[in-house]
C-alpha cells in the first residue's frame, strides 16, 4: 500500500493532482477540501488510499490524516464507493462529517450529492459509535500542525494508549513545559497517564 506521497504538484485541478516523486508521476484523486488546502503550494505531502478494482488501480490523497481517516471509515459503510465519500468530503470537513453522523443528523447528509435517506441513515446506524469511541484528529486542535506534538501522540498509540487519553497527556505536558524534545515529551505525557 501507498502510506503517502511526498514530491512536486506537477498538475492540480480541483479533482486530481498529478504528483511528481522523484520523476515518478502519480496520479492522484483528491476533494475539494484537500484542493483548498494545496492549491497555492507548489510542493507537499499527501496522505494516500490505493483502491485496487479489476479495472483500474486508484489513488485518493488527502491533505491531512484526519480526512484520510474519515474517507476510510466512509469506504467501510455498505452503500459507499471511493467515489461517492470523495464527493462527501468535498462537500464537508472531516470533523463536521463527524458530528453529523454522531449526532445522528440524517438531514445533513441528505443534503450530500448522491446521499439518500437510506444511505444517511446507514451511515449514522454504521459509524456513530465509531465517530464517539475515536474522535477524528482534527477534533484535537492543540495537535494541528504541529509535528513535535504529532510524532508524540503517535508514539503514544503506537504503545496501545487511547487517542482522548494520548491527546490531554500531551496537552497537559506541553503547557507544563513547551520546550522538550520528542523523547522528553513521550515520557512526561506517559508519568501524566
Amino acid at each position: 500500500m501507498i502510506a503517502f506521497l511526498k514530491g512536486r504538484f506537477a498538475h492540480k485541478t480541483p479533482a486530481l493532482v498529478q504528483v511528481d516523486v522523484s520523476g515518478v508521476g502519480y496520479e492522484v484523486q483528491i476533494s475539494l477540501n484537500t484542493y483548498s488546502k494545496i492549491q497555492n503550494l507548489e510542493e507537499g505531502l499527501l496522505y494516500t488510499v490505493l483502491i485496487i478494482r479489476e479495472d483500474a488501480h486508484l489513488l485518493f490523497g488527502f491533505a491531512d490524516t484526519s480526512e484520510k481517516e474519515m474517507f476510510q471509515h466512509l469506504i467501510n459503510v455498505s452503500g459507499i464507493g471511493a467515489t461517492t465519500a470523495r464527493v462527501m468530503l468535498s462537500y464537508m470537513k472531516p470533523e463536521e462529517l463527524a458530528r453529523a453522523i454522531s449526532g445522528g443528523d440524517v438531514k445533513t447528509l441528505e443534503g450530500i450529492k448522491g446521499i439518500g435517506k437510506k444511505t444517511a441513515e446507514r451511515l449514522v446506524l454504521e459509524l456513530r459509535d465509531k465517530m464517539a469511541k475515536q474522535p477524528l484528529e482534527t477534533n484535537i486542535l492543540s495537535l494541528k500542525n504541529n509535528t513535535l506534538q504529532q510524532d508524540a501522540l503517535n508514539a503514544l498509540l503506537a504503545l496501545g494508549i487511547n487517542r482522548q487519553a494520548a491527546a490531554q497527556a500531551l496537552e497537559k505536558t506541553m503547557a507544563a513545559n513547551p520546550a522538550l524534545s520528542v523523547e522528553e515529551l513521550i515520557k512526561q505525557a506517559l508519568r501524566t497517564l
